[in-house]
């Protein structure tokens, strides 16, 4: 579903990503972990073709992102770290604007909304939100068109516990039906719903693998993995 060959990128003089391979299959959930710096949303943004490699090639269903770029990312759902809202909208009037400029059905709204839980907050506008509710909204977003793939960028960054778990929870639940690829900092997320652990260091992908069974296991290969 996802292949990555011999990809490199360079900003100017500086080696971001160095000579990296990855292979990611339907339904798979992927724990993208690495120190700050290490390459993670580089990859993640050449994954979807906002960035363009230096060298090597990427493929998301025998399709290039870059060349092929509103197919591709009409099967990719992508949430990034900033969560991109516009807050002086209503939830509902953001929802709906995502769903036109997707150019979807909106078939599946309604259930999306459900299942991400802000049915209370439909009616709210978006700056008003509180910091989980915000993530939820762009997790909906996020879901809008039915993708396939689904890429997260620190999805529960900043968030107190309760809502780290809600979030956890949907995306194993999104994981069921998807290739989920989840960028974080934090090892006990990685250790809830990952099936596979990548590790970047570097630039280099420098553990692809099982997922330990431990918090201990999982923090031990990652120290191994960026030393």
């Amino acid at each position: 579903m996802i292949v990555l060959d011999k990809i490199s990128k360079k900003f100017k003089n500086k080696t971001v990503l160095s000579d990296i391979s990855l292979k990611i299959g339907e339904g798979e959930i992927i724990g993208f972990l690495g120190p700050n710096g290490a390459g993670k949303t580089t990859t993640m943004r050449i994954i979807v073709g906002y960035l363009k490699p230096s060298s090597g090639t990427v493929e998301i269903n025998e399709q290039d992102p870059i060349k092929h770029r509103l197919s591709v990312l009409n099967q990719i759902g992508y949430l990034p770290e900033n969560n991109p809202l516009y807050y002086d909208m209503k939830v509902d009037e953001y929802l709906q604007f995502v769903v036109d400029i997707k150019n979807s059905t909106g078939d599946f709204l309604k259930s999306i909304i459900e299942e991400t839980g802000i049915n209370d907050v439909l009616s709210s506008k978006i700056e008003e939100l509180s910091r989980g509710y915000k993530q939820r909204v762009g997790l909906a977003a996020t879901l809008i068109g039915n993708p396939k793939i689904i890429i997260f960028d620190e999805p529960t960054s900043g968030l107190d516990p309760l809502e780290q778990e809600k979030i956890r929870d949907l995306i194993k639940k999104l994981g069921k039906r998807r290739t989920v690829i989840l960028s974080t900092h934090m090892l006990s997320e990685v250790a809830d719903v990952a099936t596979r652990v990548v590790v970047i260091n570097k630039g280099k992908i420098t553990y692809d693998g099982p997922k330990p069974k431990t918090d201990a296991g999982i923090e031990a290969l990652f120290k191994k993995a960026t030393s």
